[in-house]
């Protein structure tokens, strides 16, 4: 029988990530499960039919397995073999603060507008990288809301005082840049659930934190390799990556070339880099 392996890559408050590996194939029986609290799975690899009292649904890369709290279900692999998908799982309480009802269909295809969700939930289970985490498991719950609940009305425009808080978390955040900046911290900070706070902070910036906080360190690294001598390893580290690798990868897929291409280019051909941290 194919086997199943469940690893937390990552938790918060009211929430946990899970990446889940499954094996099984057309010669294994499908057995009940329960979802013992409410989860969002992004496929990663594999294809798998869900079958719930919700209906059945065929799940492919891209895709998103919903998951009522105390809802049993199955999962079988009548035409291929094996599965890997991202979970997100929600306690009671995370799941209330959002605002959203129990889900009421099994599955939401891989729609256009959910693709940047599936981007990143793609790169942090290679990565595991904090921070896109807390992203993600706010942002899901965000974007789900928005295309599964029919008759659900559109979120209201930020206001003013949310434009300020906003305001005043982009420049918290260009002060800090250097720093382990995590989604809660900021949140708590302009006085929001990290719930809402991330909805506001995309519809203010059209970014999430994660991604602003990546490019403010993106911006700057790019200043320092243009005008100072520093090694491009003492620049990484100096504006807040972990490590040269994931520097090089982050960067180049911002600039379109490598720390070292960039800092040997003339400068009349490299794009004036307008950050100045504050």
């Amino acid at each position: 029988m194919g086997k199943i392996a469940a690893k937390i890559l990552a938790s918060g408050e009211g929430w946990q990530a899970v990446d889940v590996v499954c094996g099984a194939g057309p010669r294994d029986r499908p057995y009940e499960e329960q979802h013992n609290g409410w989860s969002i799975a992004v496929v990663i690899r594999g294809s798998f039919q869900y079958h719930s009292s919700r209906g059945d649904a065929v799940m492919s890369p891209g895709a998103l397995l919903l998951g009522n709290r105390g809802e049993y279900f199955e999962c079988s692999h009548e035409h291929t073999t094996g599965d890997r998908c991202l979970s997100f799982q929600y306690t009671p309480e995370f799941f209330g603060r959002c605002g959203l009802p129990a889900f009421g269909i099994p599955r939401i295809p891989a729609l256009p507008q959910l693709a940047p969700w599936i981007a990143m939930a793609q790169i942090a289970i290679q990565s595991t990288e904090k921070a896109k985490f807390d992203d993600l498991a706010c942002g899901l719950i965000g974007a789900v809301g928005e295309v599964a609940v029919s008759g659900r009305k559109g979120d209201r425009t930020p206001g003013p005082a949310d434009e300020r808080r906003i305001s005043a978390t982009l420049r918290f955040v260009e002060s800090h840049f250097s720093e382990p900046v995590r989604l809660p911290q900021l949140a708590y900070a302009a006085g929001m659930s990290a719930f809402h706070f991330l909805r506001t902070f995309r519809r203010v910036t059209g970014l999430t934190p994660h991604q602003y906080l990546l490019r403010t360190r993106l911006r700057e690294a790019a200043l320092r390799l243009a005008t100072q001598p520093e090694k491009v390893l003492e620049i990484a580290l100096a504006c807040g990556f972990d490590d040269l690798s994931n520097f090089n990868h982050a960067f180049r897929a911002e600039f379109g070339v490598s720390p070292r291409a960039y800092r040997r280019a003339p400068r009349s051909k490299t794009p004036p880099m307008a950050f100045e941290a504050r």
